[in-house]
């Protein structure tokens, strides 16, 4: 029996590339305000002509969060028809920086202003499915002519109120699934290995040959490296109030000096330069630096830093890390389709839970060239269960504190989860990767919202400390 609700999200929309801080708050809203800039210019003249301004509403966590992730300047670069993967980032740092600056944007043959007053992160309940929502509004003299709302649901992904909804089964991959047991069943049933199972799935879906997916994977890894290459070169102190000073290139020197040393001092060598490589491209994330969503902008440490450790100590090839991408997308795949991996639903389990997990299987995929999917399995669910409950409480809203490093946390616990699930039979584990990942939804949905990425509890209330 085919799975009634199959997976269809392509490698290449879990793995985006675009600007920092938040995929839910900087990309999300960027592309979301692009799709608006587009609308407006295929409305009737009569619409077009009487316009004056263009309004734009924020709720949820965009707005209780949004000032400290750029959430503003954000929605500014979409409407100016800028895109997440081709946007320079010191030019999105300048918008909004002088209160008086307006921008003209084009609807249709005419031209509104947008001032920084027309952006309004809004404190009151708005009735809407999805924490991250925003409104954006044609008016003349405040009165609306048209409006769109968009949902912000985490990694980048956005959804238009009242798009017609795909019918999964109307996309055809030639081995759906839509949980991990679904997945194995397939595997099975074909007598098919992971990566080819996926690799069929995303030619089916993007209709780009196997060496075009080769490629853009190779791609993604080369933007995640760099982000690590240019944190690990810049120091000094991150935008925002909080003043925090980068570390990465401390820790960077620290452990090459320590790799000179003693037997003992060279295995803590190993765990400092993880650390280096998360943080470097975490800061850089914190910096408003091009990342890759993995699978968000806050969780852009994990993946980037063990894939870049991957290839520079462990000298693993370039089919190695694809194959392990492929097994850390599925992993995120599952999370997305049956939880959340939006902070704002599900705290910080959501995003560097997820991103553990990830992690997790890809480092057990590279180190098994058979790909055993039982040890896959066992990886990811042992980092999930080591995170349920994470919660996502950023200091003055900033993607820093603790974010920075609890990516650096998050691919230590991934790099854990391996050896444990890999010590042992992963055939015995205990919990399945579907059983945690309900736990995680359940979890999530119980979590009070003030621990889901509004900086209103927990390490968010210690910012007068900082």
């Amino acid at each position: 029996m085919l799975p009634v609700n199959p997976i269809t999200t392509s490698i290449f929309d879990l793995f985006k590339i675009g600007p920092g801080p938040s995929s839910s708050h900087t990309i999300g809203p960027m592309k979301a305000a692009f799709d608006f800039r587009e609308r407006l210019a295929t409305l009737p003249d009569d619409l077009q002509s009487r316009a004056d301004a263009v309004q734009v509403h924020l709720y949820g966590s965009l707005s209780a969060t949004g000032k400290g992730h750029g959430t503003d300047r954000a929605v500014v670069a979409g409407l100016l028809g800028w895109q997440p993967e081709t946007t320079d980032p010191a030019a999105l740092l300048n918008l909004l920086r002088d209160p008086t600056v307006s921008y003209a944007l084009p609807v249709g043959p005419y031209t509104v202003q947008l001032r920084p007053e027309h952006i309004r992160f809004e404190r009151v309940r708005y009735e809407s499915p999805y924490h991250n929502t925003m409104v954006l509004r044609l008016t003349q003299q405040g009165e609306t002519l048209y409006s769109e709302e968009y949902y912000s649901i985490g990694g980048g992904f956005i959804i238009r109120k009242g798009e017609p909804v795909v019918d999964p089964a109307s996309v055809s991959v030639p081995y759906p699934y839509g949980t991990m047991t679904e997945l194995k069943g397939q595997l099975t049933k074909h007598a098919i290995t992971l990566d080819a199972l996926l690799m069929a799935n995303e030619m089916a879906l993007t209709g780009r040959t196997r060496s075009a997916v080769n490629h853009r994977i190779d791609q993604l890894l080369d933007y995640m490296h760099k982000a690590v290459r240019r944190g690990l070169r810049h120091s000094g102190t991150l935008p925002g109030s909080i003043k925090l000073s980068r570390k990465a290139p401390q820790l960077y020197q620290q452990a090459k000096g320590m790799g000179q040393l003693g037997p003992a001092l060279r295995s803590d060598s190993f765990l400092i330069f993880l650390n280096a490589y998360c943080l470097a491209a975490s800061e850089e994330n914190a910096a408003g630096g091009i990342v890759v969503t993995a699978p968000t902008s806050g969780a852009s440490g994990v993946i980037p830093g063990l894939t870049y450790l991957a290839k520079h100590q462990f000298h693993y090839d370039k089919a190695t890390l694809r194959s392990g991408m492929l097994a850390a997308a599925v992993i995120g795949f599952l999370v997305k389709h049956n939880a959340s991996i939006s902070g704002a639903e599900m705290g910080c389990m959501g995003e560097i839970g997820t991103a553990s997990a990830m992690g997790a299987a890809f480092l057990t995929r590279c180190a098994q060239p058979t790909g055993s999917i039982n040890a896959i399995e066992a990886a990811a669910e042992i980092a999930i269960e080591h995170h349920l409950g994470m919660t996502c409480d950023p200091i003055g809203g900033y993607v820093q504190i603790p974010c920075i490093e609890r990516n650096a946390m998050g691919a230590v616990k991934a790099y854990n989860a391996f050896l444990l699930a890999t010590a042992g039979s992963a055939s015995k584990q205990k919990i399945s990767l579907d059983a945690v990942i309900k736990v995680m939804k359940a979890t999530g949905r119980d979590m009070s919202t003030k621990y889901k990425e509004t900086s209103e509890a927990g390490l968010a209330l210690s910012a007068t400390e900082c």
